[in-house]
């Protein structure tokens, strides 16, 4: 079975996953015309605005750590290091160019949860990929084939990867029975998942800043006391993305290769970009300003944070315990703990413990209110369906600590190339909409005005949405 697992992966990551994530990325780069370069000097205002309470959803800033929590969990340790492995120091730079174009995918999908939008009966906001394919395309059936993806990948393979991470950590570090650490983990996400989505982004806007902080602070600080190092680190990233260096084994089209592949897998399953999973977040905020291209733009910090700033102080601490050259043959957090335990003393190892026990339960919590936000759609939002989801995930935390850690990795990247094929389709197919509301936003901003979206101004869009998500909105 793993062999069968390993030969899809190879089919789907080979060829067809790199094409299609480059090719969106590039093509939403080109429609939103280089969204984030143009407005990277404006992501401060965006954070600034973004903690406005709005009625009727989050604020931005609140999804945004919610999208994050989801984003910031055991992908930007143990995949990073997985990527560092398999595909040498230049898997690094393939993850920064896979971050930097899928930021504007990622504003493409948000910005289009954002617009299709719709109320729950609570009042509360709900929206996502599943929502934006059946009302902008007309398709329910794509809708409910993603939303069944993201069921089984959110709601059990990803948490199952996560508790692995934490089981693997804890063992090494404090020999603490992986059992019990699922137990525990699945335990405490438990008491904080049944606060709902709005308990939980409460928490998240203080949870997720502390702990990415923490993170980074500390490898900041390694950086510095290693400062001699760091030139022939960000020059070994460099040369191996290229086959520079192997170039002379003629192996150099093969490590180019996994390099890039690596990049991009780890990339993606870290950040998330074009997966369909943090429109779920984007979809339950009320932007400010009120526009879905605000939220867009809201949701670009969040690729630029988790991968050019987490990811990329993982990156530093392996390639610095290796010098760049050598990797052990360890399984994913464990390089990490080894790299930390040979650059500050052993008590590197325990905090690298502590440090992913902290991301894998943010990651768990969010991803659980993921696959509860996709009942709503599949209108099986009745307390039976939802404990069910609740029971399932926690089941899945509690056997993903025993699970072979190959065989997750490899579920896992399965599970999360079916989501981005039919999210990237939907987005690629409602790119004149994107291209619509980035010109929109843009027109706004350059006549001095607070950008507002007025649905009247597009009568091809108005009737497409949900009657109450943009009734009460203030026009200029």
């Amino acid at each position: 079975m793993p062999d069968f697992f390993s030969f899809i992966n190879d089919v789907l990551w080979g060829s067809v996953m790199i094409y299609l994530l480059f090719g969106a990325g590039c093509w939403f780069t080109w429609r939103t015309g280089f969204v984030q370069f143009r407005y990277i000097r404006q992501f401060g205002r965006s954070l600034k605005n973004s903690v406005n309470p709005q009625p009727g959803g989050l604020t931005s800033f609140q999804a945004l750590c919610t999208s994050l929590a989801a984003r910031i969990g055991s992908g930007n340790m143990s995949g990073v290091a997985l990527a560092i492995t398999a595909g040498g120091p230049g898997a690094v730079f393939w993850m920064w160019v896979a971050a930097v174009i899928g930021m504007a995918t990622s504003f493409a999908e948000s910005a289009l949860a954002q617009l299709y939008k719709e109320r729950d009966r609570h009042g509360q906001f709900r929206g996502g990929p599943a929502w934006y394919m059946a009302r902008g395309l007309g398709m329910r059936w794509m809708g409910v084939l993603f939303a069944l993806f993201l069921l089984i990948a959110y709601g059990m393979i990803f948490n199952g990867v996560q508790a692995n991470a934490v089981s693997r950590a804890l063992h090494f570090s404090f020999d603490f029975p992986p059992l019990v650490s699922g137990v525990v983990l699945a335990g405490a996400a438990l008491l904080v998942i049944i606060r709902g989505i709005r308990g939980v982004a409460r928490m998240m806007q203080w949870f997720v800043p502390m702990m990415a902080l923490l993170w980074v602070v500390t490898s900041l600080v390694v950086c510095a006391i290693n400062i001699d190092l760091i030139p022939d680190v960000v020059l070994s990233i460099v040369q191996s993305a290229f086959g520079w260096q192997e170039a002379a084994g003629g192996a150099a089209g093969y490590t180019l290769s996994q390099a890039l592949t690596s990049g991009f897998q780890r990339s993606m399953f870290s950040n998330e970009a074009g997966m369909g999973s943090t429109p779920n977040a984007a979809a339950a905020a009320a932007s400010w300003p009120p526009h879905p291209a605000a939220q867009g733009i809201v949701q670009m910090i969040g690729i630029f944070i988790d991968t050019l700033v987490v990811c990329s102080a993982t990156a530093m601490l392996v390639l610095l315990a290796g010098n760049g050259t050598t990797y052990a043959p360890m399984e994913g957090i464990q390089l990490i703990q080894k790299a930390m335990s040979a650059l500050v003393g052993e008590w590197g190892g325990d905090f690298v413990a502590i440090v992913v026990t902290l991301f894998a339960f943010s990651s768990i919590v969010v991803n659980t209110i993921y696959a509860e936000n996709n009942l709503f759609f599949l209108r099986m939002d009745n307390r039976r369906a939802i404990w069910t989801l609740r029971f399932a995930a926690c089941s899945t935390v509690i056997a993903g600590t025993l699970m072979s850690f190959p065989v997750l990795w490899q579920l896992a990247d399965i599970i999360m190339a079916c989501m981005a094929i039919t999210n990237l389709t939907a987005i690629l197919l409602l790119s004149p909409v994107v291209h619509t509301l980035a010109s929109d936003y843009l027109r706004q901003r350059k006549l001095g005005v607070r950008p507002v979206f007025d649905p009247l101004r597009y009568p091809d869009i108005e009737p497409q949405l949900a009657p109450d998500a943009w009734d009460d909105i203030p026009r200029n």
